[in-house]
C-alpha cells in the first residue's frame, strides 16, 4: 500500500465531518491522569517500580500508558466510522520519541483484496509528527473504521503447569492491561480485532490480530501485517555503500520463531526492517534507511475462515532498548521472564547413556542421592519414543514410577528434523526443486504429512500414559516450507509454514500446560519451551579437559548476554564424546575428580545447568560426596544463583575471570564468582559494577569462609574488591 500524503483538499473535505461518533467504549474510559512525562520513579530494571498499565482518553486521543511506555492513538470520528492511527510511541523512562510518522494499525489481505486497518492521512513530512499536524489528520482513504474498543486484564495465552521449582516472583499471566480495537468491514462481512497488551513495570507491549468471519460464506485470509511502525531511524547514513545500516532502537520478536537459537535469527521470517518510500526527507540519498517496521510472515498464512469462525495471528513483542550492552541484555531478559516465566524452571539434569533398566535405575538412585532432579534417556541411549508396543510403554511407565518414588523426574529424547523419511513424499518438498532436501537441516519431515500426524499422535499418547515429564526435542521443525498439498490440513506452499508452525506449537503449548519440561535446540520459548542451548561446539568436547573448562566458561559468558542462566543448557560429557581419548574424558570420575568438580562448579556457580551425559554421576564414595556437596551449595543459594548475570571478565586462561549475579529484590542481592584457571595464586583488584544489585552505599561482603567486611561503593556503583584466588580454583563472595 502507498502511504504517501493525501492532498490537502481531501483532508479538508473529510475533516468537516462533525457528525461522526467516537467508538463504543471510548467515553467510558478514565481521563488521562497526567499529560506528559514519566509517572514511574526509580529504575525499572531494579524491580519494584510502581508503574501500573492503563488505558485512558485525553480529548480525541486514546492512550496506553504504564509510566514507562506510552502509545497514543488519535481518533477522528466520521459518519462512516472512526478513523484511528498511532501518533506517538514514547519511551518515558528515557524521554525519547520512537515514532516519526503515522501508519495503519494493521493490514489484511482478504479474498485477494488488501484492507488498511485504521490509518490516518495528511502528514506533510514523515521525519517527525508535529502536534499541530495531528489535529488535521483524516482517515486514510478506504481504511476500516474503528467501531468499538474493550479493555481488561491480560489473559494467559497458554496454561503453565507449575510442577517444579521456578523463580518465586513469577506471575502468570503477566500483570497489565489488554486493549482491543474493533474494526468492521461491510463486504465481505468480517471483523478485525487488534489486540495490545501493556505490562506493569515493563516498557514493552505485545500485539496480535483476530479476524472473524461475520458473513455466511467462507473467506480467505491471504496475508497480514500485524504491526507497522514508522520508527525514528537509528542514525544518519548519507550512503550505505553496500553495508548493512543499523536498525532503530526497538527490540521486536514474535512467537512465530524457529530455525535459530537467538531472537534475531529465529524471527527473520516475521520481523522486517524496511526502507520507507514515504520518508522523502531522510538523510540517505537513496532513501534506503531501514526505519519502517513491518511484522508479517513472508509466506501465507493463506487461511480459510469459515462463517462464524475466528482466526488468530501470532504475537509480536516490542520493547525499546537503550544504554550499554549489559543494560540492553538485562531488558531483553526481563521481557522474556515476564512473557514466558517458565524459562525460570531450571532442573539439574543427568543424561543417562543407556536406557536399559539397570542403568536407568542406577542413574535414578544416584540422582536422588546427590540432589539432581531429572534423568533424561539421552540420544543414542536406545530409547525410542516412537515405539508404541505395549511392552515398551509398560517398561517406561515402570521406570517413571520408580523415578517418582525417589523424587526424580524422568524424560526422553526424540529427533524430529535432520532425518530423511521414506517414502520421500513424507518429507518437506522444496518449492524450487519439487524434491525433498535442500532444507535447513538437509531433510525435514513434513508435519502435515501422514507420517508427521502419526508422529505427533505418538508423542501425545506417550506423555499421556508414560509418566515422563521431559521431552528433549532435537531438530525441532526449523521453519522449512513444504510445496506439497496435504489435505485436509495443508493446501500447498502458501499455507505450509503456518500449518506446520501451528502443529508444533500446539504440541508445545499442550506440554506447557501439563508441566512437561521442554529442551528444544531452537527459539521456541514464547511457544512454551523452557530451554535451548547456551551455545557451544560439540566437537570441542574432544579437546583436552583443561581446554574444555575454559571453553565452557567462555560459552556461558557469551551466552548470557541475551539468555538468563536458566534459559540455556551446557554440556558435560562424562564418558568419551566426539573422540579425544583419555585426555578429553572425565571417566573414570574419581581419577579426574578435580576436573569434574571444576566443571560442576563452573556451571552451578553461574546458575547454568549442563547435560551431564554418562552412565553414572559418581563411581566412588569420594566422588559422590563431592558432587553432593556442590549440589547442596547450589540449592542453598538457588535464588541468587539463578538471577541475572552481570558480565565481568571473560575467561581467557591467562587471568582471573568472573561474573556477578544480581537480584535487587532478594535477601542476597549479589553473588560474585571468581575463577583462577592458572597454575599460580592470583591477586587482583576487581572493579565490580554493583549497580544492578540495587545497593547504593556501603556493601556487606561475605567471602566463602564466612568472613564479613563492609566496603563503600565508589560513585554509588562500583565495588573495588581485592581478591586472592588460589591456583586452579574459584571463590565466591556474597553482597548484601
Amino acid at each position: 500500500m502507498n502511504y504517501a500524503t493525501h492532498t490537502l483538499l481531501f483532508a479538508l473535505l473529510l475533516s468537516t465531518s462533525a457528525l461522526g461518533q467516537f467508538p463504543v467504549g471510548f467515553q467510558e474510559l478514565p481521563l488521562m491522569p497526567k499529560a506528559v512525562g514519566s509517572s514511574a520513579t526509580g529504575d525499572w530494571l531494579l524491580g519494584g517500580v510502581d508503574s501500573p498499565a492503563g488505558v485512558y482518553r485525553s480529548g480525541s486521543d486514546l492512550v496506553l500508558d504504564n509510566g514507562l511506555l506510552r502509545r497514543t492513538f488519535h481518533l477522528v470520528p466520521t459518519d462512516n466510522g472512526c478513523g484511528v492511527g498511532t501518533v506517538a510511541l514514547e519511551d518515558l523512562s528515557e524521554d525519547t520519541s520512537l515514532l516519526r510518522a503515522v501508519r495503519p494499525e494493521a493490514l489484511v489481505r482478504v479474498n485477494d483484496q488488501e484492507w488498511s486497518v485504521g490509518g490516518l492521512a495528511g502528514q506533510p513530512n514523515h521525519a517527525y509528527l508535529d502536534p499541530d499536524w495531528v489535529t488535521a489528520l483524516v482517515p486514510a482513504e478506504g481504511a476500516l473504521g474503528l467501531s468499538a474498543l474493550h479493555t481488561g486484564p491480560i489473559e494467559a495465552r497458554m496454561e503453565w503447569g507449575r510442577v517444579r521449582h521456578h523463580t518465586p516472583d513469577a506471575n502468570w499471566p503477566p500483570a497489565g492491561v489488554h486493549l482491543t480495537l474493533v474494526f468492521d468491514c461491510p463486504k465481505p462481512v468480517f471483523q478485525v480485532r487488534v489486540h495490545y497488551a501493556l505490562y506493569h513495570g515493563l516498557p514493552a507491549y505485545s500485539k496480535w490480530l483476530e479476524v472473524e468471519n461475520m458473513g455466511t460464506e467462507s473467506i480467505n485470509l491471504d496475508r497480514f501485517t500485524s504491526e507497522i511502525l514508522a520508527a525514528v531511524e537509528h542514525s544518519s547514513w548519507v550512503e550505505s555503500r553496500g553495508l548493512a545500516q543499523p536498525h532503530p532502537d526497538l527490540h521486536v520478536e514474535t512467537d512465530f520463531a524457529f530455525g535459530g537459537m537467538s531472537a534475531p535469527n529465529a524471527n527473520r521470517l516475521a520481523v522486517h526492517w524496511r526502507k520507507d518510500p514515504a520518508y522523502e526527507t531522510q538523510v540517505n540519498y537513496e532513501r534506503t534507511t531501514p526505519c519502517l517496521l513491518e511484522v508479517s510472515p513472508t509466506l501465507g498464512p493463506n487461511q480459510t475462515i469459515a462463517p462464524g469462525a475466528a482466526w488468530t495471528s501470532f504475537r509480536a513483542f516490542v520493547m525499546p532498548l537503550s544504554g550499554d550492552r549489559e543494560r540492553r541484555g538485562l531488558a531483553h531478559r526481563k521481557l522474556i521472564r515476564t512473557v514466558a516465566p517458565w524459562v525460570t524452571e531450571n532442573p539439574l539434569m543427568m543424561h543417562v547413556r543407556w536406557s536399559d533398566d539397570t542403568t536407568v535405575r542406577t542413574a535414578i538412585d544416584q540422582c536422588a542421592e546427590v540432589g539432581f532432579e531429572m534423568v533424561i534417556l539421552t540420544f543414542g541411549s536406545g530409547f525410542d519414543i516412537e515405539d508404541e508396543s505395549e511392552a515398551n510403554r509398560t517398561r517406561m511407565r515402570a521406570l517413571a514410577d520408580y523415578a517418582h518414588s525417589k523424587g526424580i523426574e524422568l524424560g526422553g529424547y526424540s529427533l524430529l528434523s535432520s532425518r530423511r523419511l521414506q517414502p520421500d513424499s513424507d518429507n518437506c518438498i522444496h518449492p524450487e526443486t519439487g524434491e525433498p532436501g535442500g532444507n535447513i537441516h538437509g531433510f525435514c519431515p513434513a508435519l502435515a504429512s501422514d507420517w508427521g500426524q502419526t508422529y505427533f499422535e505418538k508423542l501425545y499418547a506417550f506423555y499421556e500414559s508414560s509418566g515422563f515429564s521431559l521431552l528433549e526435542h532435537d531438530g525441532s521443525w526449523p521453519g522449512d516450507p513444504d510445496a506439497a498439498a496435504r489435505p485436509p490440513l495443508q493446501k500447498g506452499l502458501a499455507d505450509s509454514r503456518w500449518v506446520q508452525w501451528r502443529i508444533i506449537t500446539d504440541f508445545y503449548s499442550w506440554c506447557r500446560g501439563r508441566g512437561i519440561y521442554l529442551n528444544v535446540p531452537d527459539y521456541y520459548y514464547l511457544s512454551g519451551s523452557n530451554k535451548c542451548a547456551m551455545g557451544y561446539r560439540e566437537t570441542n568436547w574432544s579437546l583436552p579437559r583443561a581446554q574444555q573448562l575454559i571453553h565452557a566458561r567462555q560459552n556461558m559468558y557469551d551466552g548470557t548476554w541475551q539468555k538468563t542462566p536458566s534459559m540455556g543448557w551446557m554440556f558435560v560429557p562424562l564418558s568419551e564424546y566426539h573422540g579425544g581419548g583419555e585426555a578429553a574424558t572425565v571417566e573414570p570420575l574419581d581419577e579426574h575428580l578435580d576436573h569434574y568438580a571444576a566443571m560442576l562448579t563452573s556451571h552451578l556457580a553461574l546458575g547454568i545447568q549442563a547435560c551431564y551425559r554418562g552412565p553414572r554421576l559418581y563411581d566412588t564414595p569420594r566422588t559422590r560426596d563431592r558432587v553432593k556437596q556442590l549440589v547442596a551449595w547450589f540449592k542453598d543459594h538457588r535464588r541468587i544463583l539463578e538471577a541475572d548475570l552481570i558480565h565481568g571478565r571473560r575467561a581467557d586462561g591467562k587471568h582471573l575471570d568472573w561474573m556477578l549475579h544480581a537480584d535487587p529484590r532478594g535477601a542476597t542481592t549479589g553473588l560474585l564468582v571468581v575463577f583462577n584457571p592458572t597454575s599460580q595464586d592470583r591477586t587482583r583488584t576487581l572493579h565490580v559494577n554493583a549497580y544492578y544489585t540495587g545497593l547504593t552505599d556501603d556493601v556487606e561482603v561475605e567471602d566463602q569462609e564466612g568472613t564479613t567486611t563492609t566496603r563503600p561503593l565508589r560513585a554509588g556503583r562500583f565495588l573495588d574488591l581485592e581478591v586472592t584466588i588460589p591456583a586452579n580454583s574459584s571463590c565466591h563472595f556474597f553482597l548484601r
